[in-house]
């Protein structure tokens, strides 16, 4: 029998949730079609900065064709027993309007600099709506830790 570690704190759980942000690299990034049409989902590197996750892919990609039309945006980060949960709305940015510092910093961290690839690729600005985190389910209630784009749970 797996034995369960006790809940954390919302405090402990919200800096976890910060730690992850800026410490994760990868997510799985899910979008849905315009009205109801058919989901997406598919793994991108991230940058979190300034309270923005920035993700980039190519602009034909499915993904980006859905979140150009719709804005909204699930990324799941961690494992399925540690895991935060980002609902965002997004802010295209075509390729050209990205600062050099921006660039820079997003292939620094991601090991990938869509600038550098052929073919045109967007980046998106994700700010958060809804950020979740919980391990197991005794960290089910209160798993809540931003609701419409404001922390619930200070320091």
């Amino acid at each position: 029998m797996t034995e369960t570690a006790p809940a954390r704190t919302a405090e402990q759980r919200k800096q976890d949730t910060l730690d992850r942000l800026a410490g994760e690299v990868d997510a799985w990034v899910a979008t849905a079609g315009p009205e109801g049409g058919a989901p997406y989902m598919m793994p991108l590197s991230f940058l979190w900065r300034d309270g923005v996750v920035w993700i980039s892919t190519r602009e034909t990609n499915p993904l980006a064709r859905n979140l150009l039309a719709g804005g909204t945006v699930h990324l799941g980060i961690g494992r399925t027993r540690d895991v935060v949960h980002v609902i965002g709305a997004c802010d295209a940015v075509p390729e050209a309007e990205v600062s050099a510092e921006l660039g820079d910093a997003f292939a620094e961290r991601t090991g990938f600099d869509p600038r550098a690839t052929r073919g045109a690729y967007v980046y998106f600005a994700v700010r958060p709506v809804r950020i979740q985190a919980w391990r197991e389910a005794n960290e089910l209630t209160g798993r809540d830790l931003m609701r419409d784009g404001k922390w619930l749970v200070e320091g």
